[in-house]
């Protein structure tokens, strides 16, 4: 998949919806595309996260404590808050088909966030977005 292709996926992101064409370019050259066969394990529920992933074709199965509680689909975000705190995974995530995904390390996202603070700043926002949308699910 060309590069500009991986810059659109990151874009459509919630994380990433702050950033400039630049910054989603220094991201895209920052990851490895990598390839997963059906029945693989991507993520283990509990083990601590040390990249996240953009589907970029295929599908994955989550679970939480056993029950699936969802399908990610090309264009979906898979463990994206380990790039921000390295803690434990939430959920398990299996290939439900083969897939394509684009594997973005924390230790390189961190160099990426030394080498461009603004860019700390525009995921804040989006965070602190998300934040306030689980606050109205919640409380109303």
């Amino acid at each position: 998949m060309a590069r500009n292709e991986h810059i659109s996926r990151l874009g459509d992101l919630e994380l990433f919806s702050g950033c400039s064409k630049k910054d989603l370019q220094n991201i895209a050259k920052s990851s490895t595309e990598i390839d997963v066969v059906v029945g693989k394990t991507i993520i283990e529920q509990g083990d601590m996260g040390t990249e996240a992933f953009v589907i970029l074709d295929g599908e994955a199965t989550v679970r939480r404590n056993g029950r699936k509680i969802a399908t990610l689909k090309a264009g979906d975000a898979i463990g994206e808050l380990s790039l921000l705190d390295r803690g434990p995974r939430t959920a398990y995530v299996e290939a439900a088909t083969d897939m394509r995904l684009l594997c973005i390390s924390s230790k390189e996202f961190s160099k990426l966030l030394k080498a461009t603070p603004s860019l700390s700043m525009k995921m804040l926002a989006a965070l602190a977005g998300r934040v306030r949308e689980l606050d109205r699910k919640i409380f109303g």
